[in-house]
């Protein structure tokens, strides 16, 4: 286990640290709250002749992901950062970052979409980019992001994987929060991280090659399944990575986290910053006698059906905590990855998804505690599938 460096860092700051450690070819990026704390810092680093980075600002997101597509063909190692709307404008060209199996690492800072204008927390964002073919992970704190941002690159890169990859943190709630952050010395992460990228297939000056080209019915979709296949061996790199950087750094890294449902006839599902709560609940309630637990979401594409299985099967009933809105769906949008990775098994829970905390409002820990106590009258009325919206002011 490598002694930390303790520092005092948002999680902004935390993402733009790891990746100066990183010391990535290119990032090209544009502002937009409440990410840019991220390239303003790793900007001067760049000024301040810390990193050897070729730093592109761009015009727009979608001119953003496209510098880096095209970076990326070259070999490069590339990185950049954007939330909501941003995210929304580059949907297009993750597309062709996946299709072309660039291994780009994308921060979000997850913010709820327009219109009204809403600068706050909300995950839609990333969510709704769940079928790109992205590997993607959810961090609940500063110190998830920091590690998050290095491990992504391995995950990434992974000659075996070779897809993009992004790692969200709610905005404000973690970008702007001032928290403890174990860092590690360069050395370690330049150990943990090849200087360079493995890189087989290129745009180099000496060949002539050809990337992202016209594909018809013949063989479009054998080039699709190979990213199925991809992302299927991202599933198994992602776990062997996490388990490598929790030797490294003593901090307990897994695609789900498990909190007390060892006995728990009850346990609430959830990502991000929420999960931090969600783990004070179930003290909480421990403390009155009530059998609850806690699993944390932490890779959210590959979707880790056998691990989230293995962590519920047995359990009576599980409240889906989601910080995102999909309209006219008959369940929220975790909630329907869990009841396609559940369906047909054996002892396996009810399922109660509540959409809550749109807009950066906050699911506070009483409120949890209400829903705990909606979900076991749900299973007592013996209500397999329930989705309500939670938290809001009915007129």
């Amino acid at each position: 286990m490598m002694k930390p460096i303790v520092k005092g860092m948002t999680g902004d700051e935390a993402v733009a640290w790891a990746a100066k450690q990183i010391n990535p070819d290119v990032v090209a990026a544009y502002p937009i709250t409440p990410q840019t704390i991220i390239v303003e810092r790793f900007s001067d680093y760049v000024n301040d002749g810390l990193v050897d980075t070729s730093f592109v600002p761009v015009e727009s997101e979608h001119s953003a992901m496209s510098a880096c597509v095209g970076a990326s063909a070259t070999g490069a190692r590339v990185f950049t950062a954007t939330a909501s709307a941003g995210l929304a404008l580059m949907y297009e060209i993750l597309y062709v970052a996946s299709g072309m199996r660039l291994p780009i690492v994308l921060a979000v800072a997850n913010r709820a979409f327009s219109a009204p204008i809403n600068i706050h927390a909300e995950c839609t964002d990333q969510l709704v980019t769940r079928d790109a073919s992205w590997v993607s992970l959810f961090g609940e704190s500063a110190q998830e992001a920091y590690d998050e941002t290095i491990m992504s690159f391995k995950i990434a890169e992974n000659p075996k994987v070779l897809l993009p990859t992004m790692f969200g943190v709610e905005g404000f709630i973690v970008t702007h929060a001032l928290e403890r952050v174990d860092t590690l010395p360069d050395k370690a992460i330049k150990d943990f991280l090849p200087e360079k990228r493995e890189v087989e297939y290129s745009f180099t000056p000496d060949e002539i090659r050809t990337f992202g080209s016209l594909v018809l019915q013949d063989y479009y979709m054998e080039i699709k399944r190979q990213q199925e296949d991809a992302m299927q061996e991202a599933y198994k790199v992602t776990k062997k990575v996490m388990s490598e950087y929790s030797e490294l750094t003593g901090r307990n890294y897994e695609i789900i986290e498990k909190y007390k449902l060892e006995d728990a006839d009850y346990a609430f599902v959830s990502y991000g910053a929420t999960a931090g709560n969600a783990k004070a609940v179930v003290d909480n309630l421990r403390e009155k006698g009530e059998k609850v637990g806690s699993l944390k979401i932490r890779m959210y594409r590959p979707f880790p059906a056998p691990d989230i299985y293995d962590a519920l099967k047995g359990i009576k009933a599980v409240s889906i905590l989601d910080r995102s809105a999909t309209f006219g769906s008959p369940g929220t949008i975790v909630q329907s990855d869990l009841a396609t990775a559940l369906f047909g098994k054996k002892d396996v829970p009810t399922l109660h998804g509540y959409i809550n905390g749109l807009g950066g409002r906050v699911l506070t820990i009483p409120e949890i505690e209400q829903i705990y106590m909606k979900t076991k009258a749900y299973h007592d009325e013996g209500k397999v599938l329930t989705t309500e919206w939670f938290g809001y002011r009915k007129r």
